[in-house]
């Protein structure tokens, strides 16, 4: 006799029906929720963080995060790091996923900047984006977080996927997402704006299974999925708690 097989659970449909927040709303209470948005990946300086950037790709922050002391432990310069032993490169980051890519890019992107750079990491997207491994995401983070130049906005699964439940861009292509933000938003806001819509897509809006109960855009939100709790201030002081214990 045949068994049943369970059905999975389904996941409920999350796409905007209704018009997009305010900009002026939006930041209120982003900005509430996340005051000090900061970069979850360590780092030290403009170099440190270019390379842990590279390896983010397909990983995780948390997973790189404990890559990157012994990487930097053992080749703390530029200069070293390009040439270490290619082997030993690719051990030291085979947990970050698509090891040999990433060991290559990361001593192609210190040879350039050791040889072409005097050991700075480049000030403007342009010249960032010609380094291996080096894409607009990349170039944008780095410029806002250690220069705090406004290059661009950074855009990735979570800045996609909150923008489309917002309403605020139909795109999935990140360079479209990237320049819709940017026109929403002005300069002066690119660089914070765009990490508290990162840091919320990551710990309040997920793909699967989005807090809206507990999310403080809830009322503005043209995707919600049920009622919220509480008022939207009380919610922005629970999401604030959230990202900053690290926990997805």
């Amino acid at each position: 006799m045949a068994t049943k097989k369970k059905s999975k659970k389904a996941v409920p449909s999350i796409a905007p029906t209704g018009p997009a927040p305010s900009r002026a709303e939006l930041l209120k209470r982003l900005t509430a929720a996340i005051p000090q948005p900061k970069c979850e990946l360590d780092h030290t300086d403009g170099w440190t963080l270019l390379i842990a950037t590279i390896l983010s790709a397909q990983s995780t922050d948390r997973t790189v995060n404990t890559v990157t002391p012994v990487l930097f432990s053992r080749w703390p310069t530029p200069a070293a790091l390009a040439s270490a032993p290619r082997e030993e490169v690719e051990e030291v980051v085979h947990r970050t996923g698509f090891f040999r890519n990433k060991a290559k890019a990361i001593q192609g992107t210190s040879l350039a900047i050791h040889t072409e750079h005097n050991d700075e990491v480049p000030r403007d997207l342009e010249t960032l984006i010609t380094l291996p491994g080096v894409a607009r995401k990349t170039a944008n983070l780095v410029l806002g977080v250690v220069y705090r130049i406004a290059s661009g906005i950074v855009v990735d699964t979570h800045v996609t996927r909150v923008s489309q439940r917002l309403g605020l861009t139909p795109e999935k292509n990140p360079v479209k997402v990237e320049k819709a933000l940017c026109a929403l938003f002005d300069r002066d806001q690119w660089i914070d704006s765009g990490h508290r819509i990162l840091l919320h897509g990551r710990y309040v809006c997920v793909a699967k299974n989005p807090d809206c109960a507990n999310c403080p855009l809830a009322e503005v939100c043209p995707s919600r999925v049920g009622e919220p709790l509480g008022s939207w201030q009380d919610r922005a002081a629970h999401a604030q708690q959230h990202i900053e214990s690290g926990v997805v």
